[in-house]
């Protein structure tokens, strides 16, 4: 396992998520002067783009993530994205939240698998963060603390080794083994089966630096080329033209990481059968998890610099609902298996050592407990 992946997952998972919110908060908004006060207009949009990327790329919150440590339980991260994502006037309901993060998870599940050198996905990570830099263009001061981070993620990864990266991607690839959820998006594009399993693709570009199969050569001991002998292969095979760039600007060259709901498309998400078998077994051990301990400092570190921000005055908080209709987001609340459904560790984070030690102390009575308000606001009850 490698000590420096999480900063690589948090950053990509947290750049999915800002696609599927600024697709959805752009399908639901109403041009502001038709708009009722229980509606979104484009200006909601982009205040909560704004307040989510300010909160998710924090000074604080960017120094305890690039910290060298273990990648803990999905439950753990998912705990963060929550707060994340509650880091505005925006509330998403149970069942909505468990999509949004179903659907994070499956798109950057597919660009590890498909990226070409364990490095790549470096780039994909760039790609991301291009993106959210075009969200906020307008706004110089959180576009500055984006560009901290990518100084950042330089610095820490332009040295390290071709080994080092690939023991990042085997650890992502761990993260993610036992999660086959299906994604409507990736269904009709025929790159997910139907048990959720994706499908590599046997053509395309090499990887940068390497040539296309085909050819093989024969060497003596001496070391000198004595042979040559061709085969056939049943892909179409072909050269990068050059390599995506590592700096803060510049062609990335690889798409992968990129919106892939810039042009409106359904993204519902799909519970395969296997899914749903393997969390049977998969439930959580009434024991103590030995871990735990470390996984609640984990917790009480990174919840630290994410606050979920109240409405203030008069302002309601505003539901955003990830389904076509209201009735489609409760059937999926109430279909979805019990195991799956991820609950939230409700923290008030100190850096108080006793206050530290007292978390750690109540570790075997831990209440799960779902910290979000009563949907109100915008969207039909």
């Amino acid at each position: 396992m490698s000590a420096r992946t999480l900063p690589l997952l948090f950053l990509n998972l947290g750049g999915e998520m800002l696609y599927i919110l600024d697709q959805r908060l752009r399908a639901q908004s109403i041009p502001g002067e038709k708009a009722r006060k229980d509606e979104w207009t484009d200006v909601d949009r982009k205040r909560v783009m704004n307040d989510i990327i300010t909160t998710m790329f924090n000074k604080k919150f960017m120094e305890e993530l690039f910290k060298p440590q273990e990648l803990y339980s999905k439950k753990a991260l998912r705990t963060v994205y929550d707060r994340l994502a509650h880091a505005s006037i925006m509330r998403l309901n149970q069942a909505s939240m468990d999509k949004l993060y179903d659907l994070m998870t499956m798109a950057f599940k597919y660009q590890v698998l498909l990226c070409p050198r364990p490095k790549d996905i470096l780039l994909v990570t760039f790609n991301h963060l291009d993106a959210i830099k075009d969200f906020i263009r307008d706004s110089p001061g959180i576009l500055n603390q984006v560009d901290e981070t990518f100084r950042q993620l330089i610095e820490t990864y332009s040295c390290l080794s071709a080994g080092e990266f690939q023991l990042i991607r085997q650890t992502l690839l761990i993260f993610f083994q036992d999660m086959h959820i299906r994604v409507s998006i990736f269904l009709k594009d025929k790159v997910q089966n139907s048990n959720g399993r994706f499908v590599l693709p046997i053509s395309g570009p090499v990887p940068w630096g390497t040539e296309v199969p085909g050819l093989i050569r024969i060497f003596n001991h001496n070391g000198d080329e004595v042979k040559r002998t061709e085969f056939t292969t049943d892909g179409n095979y072909v050269t990068p033209q050059r390599e995506g760039s590592f700096d803060l600007y510049g062609d990335r060259v690889l798409k992968l990481g990129t919106n892939m709901y810039s042009v409106s498309r359904p993204v519902e998400t799909h519970m395969s059968g296997s899914s749903k078998n393997m969390a049977s077994h998969a439930k959580e051990n009434i024991v103590p998890n030995p871990l735990a301990k470390e996984e609640l400092n984990f917790l009480a570190r990174l919840l630290g610099g994410l606050e979920i921000k109240e409405p203030g005055g008069g302002e309601t908080g505003f539901r955003l609902n990830l389904f076509t209709t209201d009735e489609e987001e409760e059937h999926a609340a109430l279909t979805r298996p019990e195991e799956l459904s991820y609950k939230v560790i409700n923290i008030e984070a100190t850096q108080e050592p006793g206050r530290r030690a007292e978390l750690s102390r109540i570790l075997g009575e831990l209440e799960v407990a779902d910290p979000r308000p009563a949907s109100s606001g915008k969207g039909e009850d």
